[in-house]
């Protein structure tokens, strides 16, 4: 097995017990916008600390950092907030399954940006599992308990945060692996120890700038959040530092469509820990996207 399938395999695991602890944050103790910090906050001691210390420990310098690598940097870290706060506020609408598969549209439009981005060509089988895992979006968004006419039941709330975080990841994912591309070392976990400790600490000031100013009240909820929340943060980094190293060896879309395991992760943590039904309708959405990224896998 290639190294960065297995850090794409773990990156999942990690995201996977993050986001359930998110939920958990989000649903009463932290609003959607506390929740999205605290799972940066409590990563930037782990991961300034692992970074400098394996520096330390390697003898390697601290690379330089390029103009272009900030651009690709902060970029990733302002979508990557912009997409978790959508996924939080998504676990309002649908339950943690449901709303973990439609977060994992990302895959389908980290395709879709490449070939914008990059001009990455997409062979016709290859358009063929992307169509199939857009029905199985729109099947996921024909949510229970909505009446009405196709158009409402399509355009509904849960349907535009879910792909909204699904754009938002994709564009944060390119970014990260053109950042992690542009630190002068060839140690790929040096390369994405830098650029993760980078982005963090810019996410961290940035949000919590933004939430003072906003919702001043979340700052201190957050603190006294700190026992749960720093689980967050050591699960977050984890997941986090797995991604950027995977990245630093494959393309990303290639990455996220290994961690399209999240979903059965995901489906596992919703009925043995929330304690959640899967409706046919929904297992079936699961299903439908969860073949389109496999087919994705074996086609490219």
């Amino acid at each position: 097995m290639e190294p960065w399938i297995a850090l794409s395999v773990a990156a999942a695991a990690f995201q996977t017990l993050r986001f359930m602890l998110q939920k958990h944050l989000s649903t009463g103790t932290l609003s959607s916008g506390g929740a999205t910090l605290a799972r940066f906050a409590y990563s930037v001691p782990f991961i300034v600390t692992l970074t400098l210390g394996y520096a330390a420990w390697t003898g390697a310098e601290l690379p330089r950092l390029t103009g272009l690598f900030w651009a690709y940097a902060l970029t990733g870290g302002l979508t990557q907030i912009l997409a978790t706060w959508c996924v939080v506020a998504l676990f309002a609408q649908r339950n943690f399954a449901v709303g973990i598969t439609f977060k994992k549209t990302e895959v389908i439009q980290t395709v879709l940006v490449g070939l914008v981005v990059l001009g990455d060509r997409i062979s016709l089988p290859a358009f063929a599992a992307i169509l199939l895992g857009l029905i199985g979006v729109l099947v996921l968004s024909d949510g229970a308990g909505m009446q009405g006419n196709w158009t409402r039941r399509l355009w509904n709330r849960a349907a535009g945060l879910g792909l909204a975080s699904g754009a938002f990841f994709a564009v944060s994912a390119v970014g990260y692996r053109g950042a992690t591309l542009e630190v002068g070392s060839d140690d790929p976990l040096l390369r994405a120890g830098v650029s993760l400790a980078v982005v963090t600490v810019a996410q961290t000031v940035a949000l919590g700038l933004w939430l003072n100013w906003r919702e001043p009240g979340q700052l201190a909820a957050l603190w006294s959040a700190r026992r749960t929340a720093v689980w967050m943060g050591i699960t977050g980094m984890a997941g986090s530092l797995c991604w950027f190293t995977a990245f630093t060896q494959q393309n990303a879309a290639y990455v996220f469509a290994v961690g399209q395991i999240e979903v059965i992760f995901s489906l596992a943590a919703s009925v043995l820990v929330f304690n959640e039904k899967i409706s046919r309708r929904e297992a079936l959405g699961i299903a439908l996207l969860t073949a389109s990224i496999l087919g994705l896998i074996l086609l490219n």
